[in-house]
């Protein structure tokens, strides 16, 4: 009988450029037995090379950085197509750099001074796939600092694609609701939800669902 493999330890590594800060965040990983810390960067610039030489799972971003920020750096890493997720780090909640940077393909963002597990539990969290924060707190992040200049205006073509049902899914998940939350409503299980949900994000061509509350304000939908 062959034993279980242990899964590979999370890559992670650290763009900020306070120095105290950096070693840290970077006991704190490499504290952990499923994570190793494998580099950091004081700035932006510094940040896409380490991105693309290193090719981290998960990069923990600051978002004002001298020479280059945190959403200039988000928005080329992303653009790179790189299997790297951003979870953006800021000193404030709701910020309006943040929501730029989630629209930009971060996977969520996390505040400086959360307790050492939550940021642990979000590094993990964003490594599996998924967003580290409620989807109404995404929600009211990209609709209080949704530019109305930028706002692509009309349905478009890809979201005509959509069955009846996934459209009444798709304006549920944008308006902040759980897949628990959206199966009470549609007196459905939460499997067949998530099906769903994986179906509209397969179709828009989104990786997650913190993308598709973005794209519903980018495009007017809500």
């Amino acid at each position: 009988m062959t034993e279980p493999t242990t899964p590979a330890p999370i890559r992670v590594a650290l763009v900020d450029d306070q120095q105290l800060f950096r070693g840290g965040i970077r006991m704190l990983v490499q504290s952990q037995p499923d994570m190793t810390f494998v580099g950091e960067a004081s700035d932006g610039l510094e940040g896409v090379r380490l991105a693309a030489s290193l090719k981290p799972d998960v990069i923990l971003m600051d978002v004002r950085m001298p020479v280059m920020d945190g959403l200039e750096a988000t928005q080329q890493i992303v653009a790179r197509g790189l299997d790297t997720r951003i979870l953006v780090l800021t000193t404030f909640d709701l910020d309006k750099a943040v929501a730029r940077a989630v629209a930009a393909g971060a996977s969520g963002f996390v505040l400086k001074d959360a307790d050492p597990e939550f940021l642990l539990a979000a590094i993990r969290t964003v490594h599996s796939g998924a967003e580290v924060f409620a989807a109404q707190a995404t929600a009211d992040l990209i609709r209080r600092f949704s530019q109305s200049p930028s706002r692509l205006g009309g349905e478009p073509e890809e979201f005509a694609t959509l069955t009846e049902r996934e459209r009444e899914m798709f304006f549920l998940a944008a308006k902040g609701l759980s897949n628990s939350e959206i199966a009470a409503e549609e007196f459905l299980s939460e499997a067949t939800v998530k099906t769903h949900i994986s179906r509209i994000l397969a179709k828009l061509s989104l990786r997650d669902r913190v993308q598709l509350v973005v794209y519903a304000y980018e495009h007017g939908l809500l």
